[in-house]
């Protein structure tokens, strides 16, 4: 039996150890920097949300437990802001799933300047979103290009109060955030569909499935991990919408566009109630997390595996 010197075991042990921690050592100025700005950020909010902090910056935060939570429970605002950012939810997401899958498949053809077309679909998602508000706002504006348009072909005498409306003002917005999203989900689904074997579509065509048939019968069903990807990113985005209403609408009229991340800018910014900012950061989170897990849950009840997961 061959005693192996305590040396060589020694070694041994460190350059496993040097081996183990080598990847940790790579990600550790990430890590710190996430740290930093993020995970510390985040416990301290969290910390925040049962205490009584405010406009008095330079005092101590004063611990009151639940009391911020009783007082979310019976705000007003912030139910209405719960129920513009459901209606945001549910009015953004389908489109956002649907729409932007049928322009993959039209750019995802072997046509002579199909490139442009790419390039126009996916411009608006590299303009600001500063930009696209203003120039939104304009085109909403009561002497805008739309209702321009309204009063040229007779529909409507004066146009309409498209960000003056509580009752288009949300609706309005929502237009922006599909306008921008288009193209940037349009290349999730572009990549989605250039990785489906080309064999499948000639072996339908074969059977006799042809046209849209054919991507009814193959496309949908292979495309079920990118259409669940993109819906759970479109809902979280949409759930957490803000740059939009606060250059086009600034929450109003009347609260109508008023969403959940703006209603945190609006009491942590402008009323200083940073507590109870934190506490509807709580709130929002728990939604945002509840999100997350339907999208585990649908994945692996599936037995697939989105990309990018």
């Amino acid at each position: 039996m061959t005693v192996t010197p305590a040396s060589t075991v020694q070694a041994r042990f460190w350059q496993r150890l040097q081996r183990a921690c080598t990847p940790y050592l790579f990600l550790l100025p990430a890590l710190a920097a996430l740290g930093l700005t993020v995970f510390w950020p985040a416990l301290r909010a969290f910390y925040l949300s049962f205490t009584s902090y405010g406009f008095d910056v330079t005092q101590a935060p004063e611990w009151v437990g639940g009391q911020n939570l009783q007082r979310l429970w019976r705000d007003r605002i912030f139910w209405q802001t719960i129920r513009n950012t459901l209606i945001y939810l549910v009015g953004v997401v389908p489109v956002l799933a649907i729409v932007p899958l049928l322009l993959a498949i039209l750019v995802n053809r072997a046509w002579r300047g199909i490139h442009w077309f790419r390039v126009a679909y996916y411009t608006p998602v590299v303009v600001s979103m500063v930009v696209a508000g203003i120039a939104w706002r304009w085109l909403y504006a009561e002497n805008g290009l739309f209702n321009q348009i309204l009063q040229a072909s007779g529909l409507f005498r004066s146009g309409l109060p498209w960000l003056t409306s509580p009752n288009l003002a949300l609706f309005s917005v929502m237009v922006v955030t599909i306008w921008k999203g288009l193209g940037y989900y349009m290349v999730i689904y572009l990549a989605g569909l250039q990785s489906i074997p080309a064999d499948l579509y000639e072996a339908a065509t074969l059977e006799g499935s042809d046209g849209w048939r054919r991507h009814w019968d193959i496309t949908l069903p292979l495309m079920r991990p990118y259409i669940l990807l993109v819906g759970v990113i479109s809902a979280i985005s949409a759930t957490k919408v803000f740059e939009e209403v606060f250059i086009m609408t600034q929450g109003g009229p009347r609260n109508s566009s008023k969403t959940v991340v703006y209603y945190i800018y609006e009491q942590a910014f402008q009323e200083l109630e940073i507590s109870y900012a934190c506490a509807i950061g709580l709130a929002l989170f728990l939604v945002i997390l509840a999100l997350s897990l339907v999208r585990l849950i649908l994945t692996r009840g599936s037995g697939e595996t989105t990309p990018y997961a």
